[in-house]
Parts: structure tokens; sequence; C-alpha cells
């Protein structure tokens, strides 16, 4: 995905920049194609033989969605649960700092650069905290009242993520839609796996160093010259620059929005966006059913930690039924599990086999 746009003839262009800097169900990843890259799809589908015609069931539609007395229980949004995960990704981003912050002069300077290390690396992380409950807020999943879940979702969780709330629902509900269908709005991103093991490692120094984030930073100062992009635009970056003094004032130190808040999300993120991005859809295809557009993979409680958290990795059982909040999905999978329609041969064993499968061309 190219965000530089400033030879570009469609005056339109800088507020699609701003739409592709997050619409994906990756929550955002950069989608950068590899060189040679192609549009092929189904080259991860799994066989056939693996896709059992179990359904429907007294508890399961024919698609996987929740019979409707299943679906009204498993669709309650836990308002006040979700007031306590909102408060844990700041806990978890601006409070890390500050931790860091306080200890750090405690420390020799070998330790504290130590310190500061693991917390550049525990904020990419935050991002993920951020964008999947920011994801959710999307799907109107976070609090039951609208105007709630949308200036919760906006002001708290999406624009200190740098993700434009208003275009990344729009975009996101176009890929829950039809996945891989014409509106797709990450096609580039997940096609044409597997790719060599070389692309996959181009790809991801792309993301560790950086040149991935800096195309979706160029696309949100892009997107200021535009008319329709502008006032979001201006609204993640007024967010960044209320962080940008929050951090200053808290911790005494001019340097942490820089590099522990912005260079995180430039490259930590971006890496562990993309693979968890891949992990979702990577090499799948165009079809009905969702066991041939979401991979399924067994979850872990190291994974979950670092990529996954609020169970975004039971990702099919989000795709059959979209409207599930995130604290049901592992209870709908274990529906689908039991209905006979999710199966052994289509759960692959832990996130590093799924990637060493995405890069085995």
């Amino acid at each position: 995905m190219t965000l530089d746009l400033r030879n570009s003839a469609d005056p339109n262009a800088p507020a699609a920049a701003l739409e592709r800097m997050h619409v994906s169900s990756a929550q955002g990843a950069d989608a950068t194609q590899d060189e040679g890259s192609q549009w092929r799809l189904g080259g991860m589908v799994p066989p056939p033989s693996a896709l059992p015609q179990v359904l429907p069931t007294d508890r399961l539609t024919a698609t996987g969605m929740p019979q409707p007395f299943l679906r009204e229980e498993l669709r309650r949004i836990p308002n006040v649960r979700n007031v306590f995960n909102v408060a844990s990704c700041w806990v978890q981003s601006v409070g890390l700092v500050a931790a860091a912050a306080w200890l750090t002069p405690k420390l020799s300077l070998v330790a504290g650069l130590m310190v500061w290390a693991v917390v550049f690396v525990l904020m990419g992380r935050a991002f993920a905290l951020f964008s999947i409950l920011s994801h959710e807020a999307a799907h109107r999943l976070l609090f039951t009242k609208k105007k709630v879940n949308d200036f919760v979702g906006k002001w708290f969780l999406s624009y200190p993520a740098f993700v434009p709330f208003e275009f990344y629902r729009r975009g996101h509900f176009a890929h829950h839609k039809e996945e891989f269908g014409p509106n797709e709005p990450d096609m580039n991103l997940y096609s044409g796996y597997p790719i060599s093991r070389a692309s996959f490692r181009r790809k991801l120094t792309r993301d560790a160093i950086g040149i991935s984030g800096w195309k979706n930073l160029k696309g949100l100062l892009l997107a200021l010259r535009s008319d329709a992009a502008r006032p979001v635009a201006l609204r993640i970056l007024g967010m960044q620059v209320v962080v940008a003094v929050g951090l200053t004032v808290l911790t005494q130190r001019w340097w942490v929005y820089p590099v522990l808040w912005l260079a995180p999300w430039m490259t930590v993120w971006r890496v562990i966006n993309r693979l968890r991005a891949i992990a979702e859809h990577g090499g799948m295809t165009r079809s009905d059913d969702r066991r041939l557009t979401t991979h399924v993979v067994r979850q872990s409680l190291l994974a979950r930690f670092w990529m996954v958290p609020f169970n975004t990795g039971w990702h099919l059982a989000h795709h059959v039924d979209m409207g599930v909040p995130f604290q049901n999905l592992p209870r709908l999978h274990d529906e689908l599990v039991r209905s006979g329609w999710v199966t052994e041969r289509l759960e692959y064993p832990s996130y590093t086999a799924l990637w060493r499968a995405l890069s085995s061309g």
C-alpha cells in the first residue's frame, strides 16, 4: 500500500489514504505489497476433506451463526467489564511509561537503559490493546449505548492509537460483508500466500525499521489537505498532542512521546500487527464458508499476551457472528467445535506453525 499521494490526480486521494491507514480487519496493518507478489488467492485454504458439512444443528445455523436463543445470550455486552478493559489500556501504556520513569533514576545506567528497552517493546504491544478495543467499539460491542460506545471508541482508544475511527468502521464492515470480495480493503495484505522466506523477511524488515509506519503516518499528514479527511486527521493529531503533553508532564522527559509512543507505533506495533493480520486471513479465499476465509489457530497464553489480546485470536468465531462481544468468542468457538464444523485438521497448533506455512512458498 503506497500512501505517497503528492502526485495523484485524485483530489480525494488524501482522504483515501487516511481511510486505508486502518480499514482492515487486521486493525490497521500496513499492506505494503512486496516485489513480484500477485493477486493470487486460496494458496492456504484447507482441503475439502477437512470441511465436514454438518450444519445446521439445533444450536447453530447453516453458516455457523448461533440459533436465536443462543445468539441472544452470546451477544450480551458487559458494560462494566469494558470500563475496566478500557482503563487497562491506559494503565499498560501511559502507566507503564510512568512506572519506568519513576524506577530508572534509582538504577544504574545499564539497568535503566534495559528497562527503557523493555518498555519500548511493550509499548508496541500496547497499541494492540488500543486497536483491538477500538475494533470492538467499531462493531458497537463495547457499550450498549451508542453515543458512549462511539465517544469512548474514538477519543480513548482509536485516536490515541492513530486509528481514524469513522473511516475504519466503514472499511471494516466492507471486509466483514464479503471477505476477499470486490470491496475488500486489504486484498494486497492477504493475497499471494504462501510467499518465500525472503519475501516474508523483507516485509517484516520494512515493518521493523519504520518504513511501513512512515507510510501510515504520511497518509495521516497528507489527509490534512483533504476537506473530507481533515476533520478526522485533526482529531487524531489533537489527541496525539494531548498524549505528548501528558507524557511530558508526567515523566518530566521531553523525549518520551517520540521515543516511547510514536516510535513503537511505527516499528514494533507494525510487526505485531502484520503477523497477526496474516494469521487471520493470509492466503485464504472468497467464500460463503468462513472456514475458507479465516484461519483457525490454537490459542496460547503467550500469544494472547503479545499478539491477540481480548480474545481476538478466536477470529473464525468473530467472522461467523460479528455481533458477539470478544468475551464470548471462545464460547462460540467451542460451539463450532462441538458441532463438528471446526475440526482438528483446520487448526494450526501455534502461530509459529502458521507463519512457517505462510512463508513456505
